[in-house]
């Protein structure tokens, strides 16, 4: 039996869920010292260490660990996301030349770009690959960040700036996708606004919409109106060009700037042991003899990653890190460039409020939430999301154990619990999704019950609660909290890829199940 398989030992002091309660109780604590850790400037010198430590002065640190660097460690995964940022943000500003912003003249401007303007098609297309890539690279990112432990103590807050970075990228291209103005767009950009008015199912219930309606405000605040017209067309194209883009830009400068501060990358506690002597030429710790014994910015307080810790095992930033950036650039653009080759971004028919699209589908990455809208709205877009949001922000303060920092699947269970986790996560979804498919659910078996039931007692959060007892279970075996988030992140990464596949290949006219297209009803 592997030693990951065994069962915990019964020599620790305290019980894995009266820790998970304690450490509840002080995440507010935590979340203030993490965010806020050398308390307020008070004297001259606290105020220069402020300004000097800020984020306009240095985004790298002169010294990069080679743990770092190796391509196992990160796979390049939040240089790829920045990469394909600029990216997307040089080839919308040339789009932007030729866009124009408005109902009656936005989907010719973009036929312009298809037909008229010179490699405008092949810039859409470029622009609207990178985006995706950008998605999916920012999701890999942050599972990256997870399955090696990087959310940390001192990495607390900067997980929480990640999670901002993640919501912003998708709000990004989000509204990006109802600029083109054809059918495609319109319709997604409406089940996104029916998801935002979803709680309506629980003020309509209750009688009380008239006077309390979060739902209509809600969608009031997306479209600016009650429809999909022109006053959404110009408040997407206002978010997707300048508001949320400075967002992006603003996190992602505290995000490196955070990454500097609390001492690099994670790693474990041996990397420096673990990656040896370099054969590679490497620059020297030291290149000149010190001309100082002494240097009052040298004494610290132990609060910071940097103390008690030496320059061995790391090489100076430049050039070492910057080449691994720049490659990385360079194989992102590849990536995008070729996808634009081959692949037309695409352009449906000119967007007609009286011709539904059926089946009308969101974006990709939203369509693991229609699946589960398509049960109840209000759980599916909303509650559930909003749930998996707020536990993803309480994982760092929850977790304070230290076990398998910085290594990929580390602490108790390790990468055999993260596999018998990845088959019970898919197939949980699997059999819930068939199990619906073949029988239908609440409504199909009493017509009459009561919308409430169907709104909290749907397939999606029989398949949260399914997630959530196993992840309990997993406490309870291994006491570990660790052990109990490896395997609920796990379940739920295997669900939404689930309901996404589900969502996007096999599902036709009415939101039916189809195993393919070919056997749509014929109009």
């Amino acid at each position: 039996m592997n030693q990951a398989d065994q069962q915990p030992t019964h020599s620790q002091p305290t019980d894995a869920l009266s820790e998970f309660w304690k450490n509840l109780k002080a995440a507010p604590r935590l979340l203030k010292e993490t965010a806020f850790r050398t308390g307020k400037p008070t004297t001259d010198r606290s105020r220069s260490s402020f300004v000097f430590g800020n984020v306009f002065l240095h985004l790298h640190s002169v010294r990069t660990h080679r743990w770092s660097l190796r391509w196992s460690t990160t796979m390049g995964l939040g240089i790829a996301s920045t990469s394909a940022f600029l990216i997307t943000l040089v080839t919308g500003i040339l789009l932007m030349f030729y866009y124009k912003p408005y109902t009656d003249v936005a989907y010719q401007s973009i036929k312009d770009l298809h037909f008229v303007v010179p490699t405008g098609r092949f810039i859409r297309n470029i622009h609207r690959w990178a985006a995706n890539v950008m998605v999916i690279c920012v999701m890999l990112h942050m599972a990256r960040a997870f399955y090696t432990a990087a959310y940390r103590k001192p990495r607390e807050f900067n997980w929480l700036i990640g999670m901002g970075l993640f919501v912003t990228t998708l709000g990004l291209s989000f509204t990006g996708y109802l600029l083109p103005w054809d059918q495609l767009a319109y319709w997604a950009i409406t089940i996104g606004a029916n998801i935002a008015q979803s709680p309506r199912e629980l003020t309509d219930i209750h009688n009380i919409t008239t006077w309390f309606d979060p739902g209509g405000l809600n969608r009031l605040i997306l479209l600016g109106s009650d429809k999909v017209g022109p006053e959404a067309l110009i408040r997407f194209y206002l978010l997707h060009i300048m508001i949320l883009p400075l967002v992006l830009v603003a996190l992602m400068a505290v995000h490196f700037w955070r990454i500097r501060k609390d001492g690099g990358l994670a790693r474990p506690a041996d990397a420096t042991e673990r990656v040896g002597e370099t054969l590679e030429p490497v620059q020297p710790v030291f290149t000149e003899k010190p001309t100082k014994t002494y240097h009052l910015a040298a004494l610290v307080k132990g609060r910071t990653p940097a103390v008690g810790n030496g320059p061995e095992g790391t090489v100076p930033s430049m050039p070492h890190l910057f080449y691994v950036e720049l490659s990385v650039l360079m194989v992102t653009t590849l990536i995008c460039l070729g996808l634009a080759l081959v692949l037309d971004a695409p352009l449906k028919e000119l967007a007609n409020p009286s011709v539904p699209e059926n089946p009308a589908k969101a974006p990709w990455y939203f369509l693991g939430l229609q699946e589960m809208v398509a049960f109840s709205a209000f759980m599916g877009g909303i509650g559930i999301p909003t749930v998996v949001l707020f536990g993803l922000g309480l994982i760092p303060f929850l977790d304070r154990e230290k076990a398998g920092t910085g290594e990929w699947f580390g602490g108790p269970g390790g990468w055999p619990l993260v596999k018998r986790s990845i088959w019970i996560g898919l197939g949980a979804a699997l059999l819930v999704e068939a199990f619906v498919i073949r029988f239908g659910w609440l409504r199909e078996w009493f017509p009459g019950i009561p919308q409430l039931i169907i709104t909290f007692v749907n397939p999606g959060t029989v398949l949260t609660l399914l997630y959530a007892a196993y992840s309990v279970w997993l406490v309870r075996k291994w006491n570990s909290t660790r052990a109990g988030a490896l395997g609920l992140f796990t379940c739920f990464l295997c669900g939404f890829l689930v309901l996404t596949i589900i969502g996007t290949y096999f599902r036709g006219p009415n939101w039916e199940f189809f195993w393919s297209p070919a056997d749509w009803p014929k109009h």
